[in-house]
């Protein structure tokens, strides 16, 4: 290596890691652009048939602030309206503390206060919010400005998504028909993480959730937003939620909507999870269990909240790409590759 060749090396490496210096704190964001980006592509390429790329460009980010962000906003706000309210019902009645009290003083002889020590926690948390509420501004204008950058890259991301894709072919030094075959493979596995995991896992969320709300469960927003978390990973599901519930009904002296409850959690999210998951799955690529488990638990990790959606991504997309390597080393190693 000539010493031209290694001083533009170490600048491509310095520059490249400032770059990520800057990325970084917005990872979520951007990583949230792409996605949505991705998902309307295609439409980009319909719209712009018939208006310019910058109209269409527009046109898609205001469809996205409608059916992306609103409704997570809105779901989002439900959610923090139901948990405010459930810890404001959790009372000691309710929670029938005494019972537990008297419980622990007859048969350990263990006297305990649970109220005096619940509402003691829950004046420190207090003190501790209000003491770090500077923490908490600065978090939520974090949130506004990233907000704002996602929608400015997600444009542009539109906009220029023909040029984009241009220059990575240009820049990755490999053959076009390999290049073909990698961004397909890429493409197979985002479309089965996304139709067959989250869209599905969001379905049997608010599937089940009207059956909470049809048996007058309590907090039933609250309890849906917790069963599309816990639908997104695999062998866990809405169960955790919808089986409890079940019981509450039992005890609460209804067994008729327990019943009804369980057999209509049963039939639709059982037959969505066990019959339409792998058929979607399949129509774009195969993805084992296990990649989808460790994809979405490790990826919340890795990249937080986004984590959900790129952790199996980068997985299956891993094995994908060993399979463009098993399937065109031998040609590439020989030099044949045009």
């Amino acid at each position: 290596m000539n010493l031209s060749r290694g001083y533009l090396l170490v600048l491509v490496g310095a520059l490249t890691y400032l770059s990520w210096q800057l990325v970084s704190p917005f990872v979520q964001y951007v990583l949230g652009a792409v996605l949505i980006a991705f998902i309307l592509y295609p439409l980009q390429r319909r719209l712009e048939e018939r208006v310019s790329p910058t109209v269409a460009a527009f046109a898609l980010v205001l469809l996205a602030v409608v059916v992306f962000i609103f409704p997570f906003a809105l779901v989002l706000g439900l959610f923090a309206d139901d948990a405010v309210t459930l810890l404001q019902e959790a009372d000691a009645e309710s929670l029938q503390l005494t019972t537990i009290e008297n419980l622990l003083e007859s048969e350990f002889g263990i006297t305990v206060d649970i109220a005096s020590r619940v509402m003691d926690s829950a004046e420190q948390l207090g003190t501790a919010i209000l003491e770090r509420s500077a923490e908490w501004f600065g978090a939520l204008t974090h949130a506004l400005v990233g907000l704002g950058l996602a929608l400015f890259l997600l444009y542009y991301f539109l906009k220029d998504g023909d040029d984009l894709i241009a220059w990575l072919r240009e820049v990755t030094p490999l053959p076009d028909d390999v290049q073909d075959d990698l961004y397909n493979e890429l493409e197979e596995v985002l479309w089965a993480v996304l139709a067959g995991h989250v869209l599905i896992a969001v379905g049997q969320g608010f599937i089940a959730g009207l059956g909470l709300f049809a048996t007058g469960i309590p907090n039933a927003a609250f309890w849906t937003f917790v069963m599309v978390v816990l639908a997104l990973i695999p062998l866990i599901g809405a169960f955790l939620v919808w089986g409890p519930a079940v019981a509450y009904l039992f005890l609460s002296g209804e067994p008729i909507l327990a019943i009804a409850l369980g057999v209509y959690s049963t039939i639709i999210v059982g037959v969505s999870d066990d019959y339409l998951r792998p058929i979607v799955v399949d129509r774009y690529a195969e993805l084992n269990p296990a990649v989808i488990i460790l994809g979405v638990l490790g990826g919340v990790y890795a990249f937080g909240i986004m984590g959900v959606f790129f952790g199996p991504v980068v997985l299956g997309g891993a094995l994908a790409i060993v399979g463009v390597v098993n399937e065109h080393y031998d040609r590439l190693g020989d030099g044949t590759g045009t």
